[in-house]
């Protein structure tokens, strides 16, 4: 439908496609995480059955992030020269038949020059490679989908797609696994990604003015802010790369998100063995108490996004977005800290997972600064905050597995703690207000 065509009948009663759109995002979201805790849960099964070391197996764990971390900005820049649903389609297609082949990496070619544990280290390095267009294309949508206004709210769903992926996959994935074997949980994520991406195509649209069921009112309400909209349409074909890389509140907020991954991903990859192997739960208790951290994550990290928004309009994007990732950040360090000290394990298991909530309440405005700061190459900069964002993820597993072996359980949490508050303080120095498609942004 043409805008001129949707020019006509603003008065009708706007339609809220926008909300559908977010909603197939969180879906995406939940997809990646789901094959990518999968193998967190399937980890004791493939350690017992392969002899398997713990640092062994933290390696395993960061080749995902590697693949994940390094082509985040080729898929951030293809996104934004390409389309970002384009990208999304073929990414989820990529990454859903190498989880699939994750099943079979202990049989391949590759299991005899480099052992299973290399061969699963390669897989899982492919299937990062297919996820890291994710989250900058799902980002590059909301900012087109999204008035200036709720932007954060807007992250805040893909991000809430973690909370509920991971609530439901230790549960999921364990219940599949004690079936049928832990093979047979990756087939089975393989084959419902590849459908998805199909339905997925059919269904979404880089821009409401791409939708046919997008009516003019809604639009309006989109695109309420002409002065945002016309600076977005600065008429660049690239992104300002120079400006970007010579500002320090980009390299603050690159280096905040890189702090930001390393606590997260310690619930990634560690949480769930954590806590069979440390706190004494069976099995099917880890796959329940396993879910708590991504529970807490459902219920923040909307509201994460709704403090932001609203401080941001209220205070100016300059303090409102710091005052939400301060608030986040220094109440997840917090719970970490106590809890990897509390002796009654479910306190200790209930105010860890409160952590990783509070830790995904912050993370929801580094995305909407994302948007804040170019809405025109939002995949570009997502893409290379994110990448920041999976080296510490990338670190994490296998600096946490060290420290658990060396020092003990607490003082890697403790770690994590710290990493956290560090994210907090590389705030003080980021300014979402400034634009990098045309000068101020709405709200300084």
């Amino acid at each position: 439908m043409s805008n001129s065509a949707k020019s006509v009948n603003q008065s009708e009663r706007p339609t809220r496609i926008r909300w559908t759109i977010v909603g197939w995002l969180t879906l995406v979201m939940m997809l990646t995480y789901l094959d990518r805790l999968n193998l967190s849960i399937a980890g004791k099964y493939i350690q017992d059955e392969f002899s398997i070391s713990t640092q062994t197996m933290g390696w395993v764990f960061s080749a995902f992030l590697l693949g994940y971390a390094l082509f985040q900005i080729p898929g951030g820049w293809a996104g934004d020269r390409f389309g970002a649903r384009n990208l999304l389609t073929i990414a989820i297609v990529w990454w859903s038949a190498f989880t699939a082949l994750t099943a079979l990496a202990p049989n391949l070619i590759l299991a005899r020059w480099f052992g299973v544990a290399g061969s699963l280290m390669i897989v899982r390095f492919l299937v990062g490679v297919g996820e890291s267009s994710s989250s900058p294309n799902a980002n590059k949508i909301v900012g087109h989908w999204m008035g200036s206004a709720h932007r954060a709210t807007g992250s805040s769903f893909t991000l809430m797609g973690i909370g509920l992926s991971g609530a439901l996959t230790p549960s999921v994935i364990a219940w599949i696994m004690q079936r049928w074997g832990w093979r047979a949980s990756f087939m089975a994520c393989g084959a419902i990604g590849i459908l998805f991406a199909i339905v997925f195509h059919i269904f979404v649209t880089d821009r409401p003015e791409e939708h046919s069921l997008v009516n003019a009112s809604e639009l309006a309400i989109i695109r309420k802010s002409q002065a945002s909209e016309a600076r977005a349409k600065s008429g660049l074909s690239q992104a300002p790369w120079g400006k970007i890389l010579a500002s320090p509140s980009v390299w603050a907020l690159l280096i905040g998100y890189f702090c930001q991954g390393y606590p997260i991903y310690i619930f990634h990859t560690w949480f769930f063995i954590y806590l069979v192997r440390v706190k004494g739960l069976s099995i099917s208790q880890g796959g329940i108490w396993g879910a708590t951290p991504y529970l807490a994550i459902a219920l923040l990290a909307p509201l994460g996004g709704r403090f932001s928004d609203a401080a941001a309009n209220r205070i100016g994007k300059k303090r409102g977005r710091r005052v939400a990732v301060w608030v986040g950040m220094l109440a997840s360090a917090m719970l970490l800290w106590i809890g990897s000290g509390a002796t009654n394990k479910w306190l200790a298991i209930s105010l860890l997972a409160a952590a990783g909530g509070f830790n995904i309440f912050a993370a929801v405005t580094f995305w909407g600064a994302c948007i804040d700061m170019t809405q025109e190459f939002t995949a570009s900069l997502s893409g290379l905050m994110n990448t920041f964002g999976n080296l510490g993820g990338w670190v994490s597993p296998i600096l946490t597995a060290y420290i658990a072996t060396h020092f003990g359980w607490e003082r890697a949490l403790d770690f994590a703690a710290v990493v956290t508050v560090a994210s907090a303080v590389c705030w003080c120095f980021v300014d979402a207000s400034v634009s990098f498609d045309g000068g101020m942004g709405e709200s300084s």
